[in-house]
Order: C-alpha cells, then structure tokens, then sequence
C-alpha cells in the first residue's frame, strides 16, 4: 500500500487520508450536460418562448406529474402555508430576515458626484435592476432559506418587481417554508413553474409571467444549461455547482465537531465535496473514525456517504503554513478555521465563498442566521468571484459633464487619440466644438 494512503485495515474507510507534498485540486469540471440534454433545453426554451402557458402547463404535467388551471400562487395560498407553521418558526425566520437585512444594508453604494476644478462633473449613479426572477427547486429538500438570502438584498438593493417560481409538489402547492418565507418578506409574484421551462419564462415572459431583467437561484443540469443558453438577453447570478467545505483544523480542534460539519455539506448532495486539511496525522485518524460513527445515524446516510467517497478527503500537511497554502489552492465555497488561533490566519487566506473562523462558527451558522449570504461561488470560482450581494441587484451608469474650459484644454489630445485609431468622426466630433467656441 502507498505509505502515503492511509485507511482502515479492512479499507472500508469512508474518508480516505492522503499526506500530501505539493498542491491539490478541488475543481471538478463545470458540467456542460450532453448533447441531448442541451437539444431538450433548446427545445423548450423554444416551445415556452412560442405557446406561453400552454407549454408551461405543460411541462408541468409531463414532468411534475400536476395539471394546473393556474400557474400563479394565490393570496389564499400564501396565508394558508403562512398559517400552518409555528409561531416559534416564523420568529426564527424573523430574525434570520433581520439578520440578513441588517448585514446587507452595509453593502449599499450611493451614487456620487465630483466636480473638478474647470468645472466638468463626474459621477456614478447605482440603479436598482426593474425586476428580477428567483428559481427555488424542488426535489429531495425545500429552502426557505434561499428565498431569504435572494430576497433581501434585492429588496435592499431597491428591486421593485421580485418573482419566484419553483416546480409544485404532486398535490399542486408549492412547500409550506418556501410560502412562509415569502409571505414574512412581503413577495405576492410566485408562480408554480420549476425546470428549464421557469427559466425561459422569466426570460422572455409568457401571458402570465412578465419578463425580468436578472435571473437568480440554483437547480439542475437541465436548469443551469437553461440559464446559459438565455445569458445575453438576460442576466444571470451565477452557474452553481455541488456544495462544498474545507475545514483547516490543527489539533486543537475537536474530531465530533470537524465530523458533523463535514457531514452537513455531505448530505446536501450526492457530488458535495467535504475536505479537512491539517498538519495533524491523529487529528485525521481521529475525524475519519467519527465521521464513520456519525454516518450510522444520518437520515441522508446514502447521499453523505456517496459525497465522501467520490468528493470527500483528509489532507495531511507537513506544517500548518502548507496547509494554509492548499487551502488557498482549493478556493472552496465554504472555509472554517479550526486552529488555536484562527483569526491568526486571516491575512493569508486569500480564496473562499466565507470564511467561519472558531469552533463555534459551524458553516450551518452561515446557512441560517448570521447575516452574510449563503449563495456562494463554487468549483474554484472564489479564485475571483464573490458570493451574492446587493451589488448583484443594481447596475452603474457613468455621469459626465464636460466643461467647455475641459474640452479647449484637451480636445486636441481627444481627437488625436481617436485618430490613432483610425477613428476619423470620432476625431471631428470633437473639432466641430472646438471650432464652434472660437
């Protein structure tokens, strides 16, 4: 056996542990789907784009086993999902929401004006998109708490028009969280619509659905290949892979702990990657024995198990600097620091969707509660993106006001680099003026 692999003596080990020299990989390739699969989403985009509802009806039928007479949730509806939970659960929600909201409203950009000294005026002004589309899915879980964290930094960011769509369930309602959620946030547009075809719909709209100008939220394949063919005439947040955790742990941390956290991002799919890195070879013994203990009784068991056989790996470094350095190399969605002083390290962690630092700063903390957005970049992608914001829901527009003083003083300068570039009425809209103020 390599002196380097290290696992059970049966090698029945869920998590295997490799000492490692030198760099790894976290990046998976960016599913592109097969050929079928993208002539299906054409093909749909094409139907819904040519017969509006009928197409989404359906859809809806053939793929979500549900005919409707209406695609759009009703007040009634709401109220009622609204009514079924516990007041306990719509206070935690509530102060989710206003956690979130609060941690938002500190990344608000006001437009600005400078005025030089020859007059000319320079400026930003930060607009607000008109209307933007929110995809929750279906399937194995709801999540409300996605609707929060979409939500309410385009409320924040002064979105007027927000919609949702989602598939129905077999008995037409859409989850109860997801309605209650909405509700709490004041969102009235949501429309029983799921798969590619919610995606050229919010696109380019049917008799029911308007269209919006952004489109946000996770899904599968047949979703994300939707979002990239309507990129262009809409925008998109991003296309989101498989959840993803690096804990950097050194052996202060405590193995149950590292093991549960681990665990949470494993059981949200079956291609979720699940990763320690530590200079701590007992640390590793120690977190792939817990991990086998806590799978015992994990109701989603299946799908962590297959996550940390495919996706799933314990590091072992040399020293804690190395592991810093892999940990940077990963660039995951989600990073905890679990070391013996782990603010210590924020200065060299430079690639990650957020950073939880502590034992008591478990990545579900991040989920839920705090208040940063859990919509994050995935497979690498934290090399050069963020996670999702306000700035997402506006856009910029450049302010210039040129004084006539500017335009004497530097028109010549305007002309001949237009010129440069063979750009001759560029050039001569600038002259006319200059010859206009003589």
């Amino acid at each position: 056996m390599d002196e380097n692999r290290w696992t059970s003596q049966k090698g029945e080990r869920t998590m295997k542990i490799e000492r490692i020299r030198g760099g790894v990989s976290l990046r998976r390739t960016i599913e592109s789907g097969t050929e079928e699969q993208r002539r299906a989403v054409l093909d749909i985009i094409a139907n819904v784009r040519a017969r509006g509802d009928a197409a989404l009806k359906e859809y809806t039928e053939r793929f979500d086993g549900v005919r409707l007479d209406s695609l759009k949730v009703t007040e009634e509806e709401m109220k009622r999902a609204h009514a079924v939970m516990s007041a306990e659960m719509l206070e935690i929600i509530r102060q989710a929401a206003a956690n979130i909201r609060d941690y938002h409203e500190r990344q608000k950009r006001e437009s600005w004006l400078m005025t030089k000294e020859d007059g000319t005026i320079l400026g930003q002004k930060v607009t607000p998109l008109d209307a933007v589309g929110l995809y929750v899915p279906g399937g194995t879980a709801a999540y409300p708490s996605s609707v929060l964290m979409n939500v309410i930094p385009a409320q924040v960011a002064g979105v007027k028009r927000i919609v949702i769509t989602s598939p129905p369930n077999k008995d037409g309602t859409l989850p109860v969280g997801v309605l209650a959620a909405a509700y709490e946030l004041g969102v009235t547009e949501i429309y029983k619509v799921g798969g590619a075809q919610a995606i050229a719909a919010l696109a380019y709209g049917t008799e029911t659905i308007r269209p919006v100008d952004k489109i946000f939220g996770p899904g599968n394949i047949y979703v994300a290949l939707a979002k990239r063919e309507v990129f262009g005439h809409v925008a998109i947040d991003m296309i989101a892979g498989p959840s993803e955790i690096v804990v950097l742990a050194d052996e202060t941390a405590r193995p149950d702990e590292i093991a549960a956290d681990l665990l949470s991002q494993a059981e949200h799919d079956v291609r979720a990657s699940a990763i320690l890195v530590t200079p701590s070879m007992k640390l590793a013994m120690a977190v792939a024995s817990e991990v086998e203990r806590q799978l015992e009784t994990l109701p989603r068991r299946d799908i962590a198990q297959a996550a940390l056989e495919n996706y799933g790996a314990i590091y072992v470094t040399e020293t804690l600097e190395e592991a810093v350095d892999v940990v940077n190399e990963l660039a995951p969605e989600h990073l905890e620091v679990m070391t013996a002083e782990p603010l210590a390290l924020l200065g060299r962690l430079r690639h990650a969707g957020a950073m939880f630092f502590g034992r008591f700063s478990s990545e579900p903390v991040g989920d839920y509660f705090a208040g940063p957005n859990h919509v994050l970049p995935t497979n690498g992608t934290a090399r050069f993106s963020s996670g999702l914001g306000v700035d997402e829901f506006v856009k910029k527009s450049s302010v210039i006001v040129y004084s006539e003083a500017a335009l004497k003083q530097h028109g010549e300068k305007i002309a001949a680099f237009a010129r440069l570039e063979g750009l001759e009425a560029h050039a001569r809209a600038i002259e006319v003026r200059l010859e206009k103020g003589e």
